[in-house]
């Protein structure tokens, strides 16, 4: 074989080899490319659209997620709530829950000018004649109260009345035919059901926001700084977001129901942390429509001084059960002791209605009126019993009470203290003395003119107040604190 030849085989052998070797490369490590199929008809697809049904019942979502419907029906019911504040600079600190609302429901007072300026909340139509349920911290000290309706159309509102012991107040603006908010059941609402918060945060008119409800019968302790015994906390806590300007607006079923007015969060910066706090419908129900008819709450007591039962109470005390309301002391002449019931008795019904804690047994007693008979389930030396009580009011009688300014008890006329007096005396809280007859605080040596602040040691803002601060002392003693109008500071033992 000439050279020739072998050069040209040696090529050809070379060319031969790199051929062989880009198809091996092509076969064995490139990877074969797949068309990829995009389906557009959507048949197949587990995952369909759904329309929502505005008009009708009928819910094309599944009943227990339409938000949309219950928001339809209630938005219109909820109204925006201005207020203006104007008088002298000592009015501005006379609220003992401004500290907390300051943040919650918004700046309307300036501590620094100490001067009112102006606020804003929420409330809902409950008729349509032009009631209006809020929040008592919402109108509180108000001037001037301005209704902002879903519709644009603004109101003069009048103050028909206030209950501070459950943070609730009743308005009134002059229409008819307006549309309105049916109340729910909030009694038989459930845990972990969902439930809508409509209202006006930081101006926001019309939000609504959702949630579930996390628990019931909820005690917080907010009322608690006004310093009153009558107090009633039994609070829906939910994790629907309220906010400031929340204050006063719904909360509602996916029916659209109301079942609770907005009034509080626990939040450590003022705004939305996690849970809102709401008064259920049926107490705000039966305070409004009191306060409509007779313009004071009918406030019924079992004139009992009470605490929830724990693990450590029912050890002490040979309770044998776990869960209950332990009455620590039963008052002479009131329903309870009318009743049989006696100190270190387990409540554990109200009308057939489990109780398992004070705020709940409050809530109970709260939903009737003095004169209404209840049965009360209680648990006594282990030994389950059943009696009935007639509930009394907080002058120990089943009468009437209305919005009087003035109350008489034992031979003296007390009457709530002007702001005037309150910013002469440099005071808070008070109740003056204005008539004195024969009768034990005669006989104590006080005379007409006398603010009582304290009694105990307990600040006096109000009436019930008052009447609670005796009713427990009944058969002790009490200290009695006050001022006279000259300024002149005493204190008097009364054996009550």
């Amino acid at each position: 074989m000439n050279t020739r030849k072998v050069y040209f085989a040696m090529v050809l052998s070379s060319f031969l080899g790199a051929v062989i070797a880009i198809g091996g490369y092509s076969l064995i490590v490139e990877p074969q490319k797949v068309e990829q199929v995009v389906p557009v008809s959507g048949q197949g697809n587990p995952v369909s659209l759904t329309n929502y049904v505005f008009d009708t019942t009928d819910y094309v979502v599944p009943k227990g997620l339409n938000f949309v419907y219950a928001a339809k029906q209630a938005t219109p019911a909820v109204v925006h709530i201005r207020t203006e504040y104007t008088g002298n600079t000592e009015y501005a600190t006379r609220n003992p829950m401004e500290e907390f609302f300051k943040d919650y429901f918004g700046e309307r007072y300036d501590r620094r000018e100490r001067a009112p300026r102006q606020g804003a909340g929420s409330g809902v139509i409950v008729s349509p004649d032009g009631y209006i349920a809020t929040n008592n911290h919402v109108v509180d000290g108000a001037s001037e109260i301005e209704v902002l309706l879903n519709d644009n159309r603004t109101y003069s509102a009048e103050l028909i009345g206030t209950d501070p012991d459950t943070d609730l107040a009743l308005l009134k603006i002059d229409e008819e035919q307006l549309q309105y908010m049916e109340f729910g059941d909030s009694e038989n609402i459930q845990i972990g059901e969902w439930v809508l918060a409509i209202g006006n945060p930081f101006e926001f008119r019309s939000t609504v926001t959702a949630g579930i409800v996390s628990a019931k019968a909820r005690n917080i302790n907010i009322l608690a700084r006004s310093g009153s015994n009558t107090r009633i906390e039994a609070f829906i806590q939910t994790d629907a977001a309220v906010n400031p300007g929340n204050s006063g607006g719904a909360l509602v079923n996916l029916n659209g129901e109301l079942v609770g007015i907005n009034t509080a969060i626990a939040s450590p910066t003022g705004a939305f942390a996690g849970y809102s706090f709401a008064v259920p419908a049926t107490l705000v129900k039966k305070v409004i429509w009191d306060l409509k008819d007779f313009g004071a709450v009918q406030r019924p007591l079992l004139g009992i001084q009470i605490r929830d039962v724990s693990a450590e109470l029912a050890d002490a005390e040979n309770l044998g059960v776990l869960k209950g309301v332990f009455v620590a002391r039963v008052n002479e002449g009131t329903s309870a002791a009318d009743a049989g019931l006696k100190e270190k008795d387990v409540i554990i019904a109200i009308d057939g209605k489990k109780v398992s804690n004070v705020a709940q047994l409050q809530e109970q007693v709260a939903l009737n009126r003095p004169g209404d008979k209840i049965e009360v389930t209680y648990i006594r030396d282990g030994k389950t019993e059943t009696v009935k009580a007639t509930l009394k009011n907080q002058f120990r009688n089943t009468e009437v009470v209305t919005a009087s300014n003035s109350f008489e008890i034992d031979g003296a006329t007390f009457e709530p203290v002007s702001n005037t007096m309150k910013s002469k005396l440099q005071i808070e809280n008070g109740i003056q003395v204005k008539d004195l007859g024969n009768g034990k605080w005669k006989e104590a040596g006080i005379d007409e003119g006398f603010v009582i602040t304290k009694i105990d040691k307990r600040p006096i803002r109000s009436m019930d107040d008052l009447t609670a601060s005796l009713n427990n002392a009944m058969g002790e003693g009490i200290l009695v604190e006050g001022v006279y109008p000259n300024g002149e500071k005493a204190y008097y033992g009364i054996g009550w």
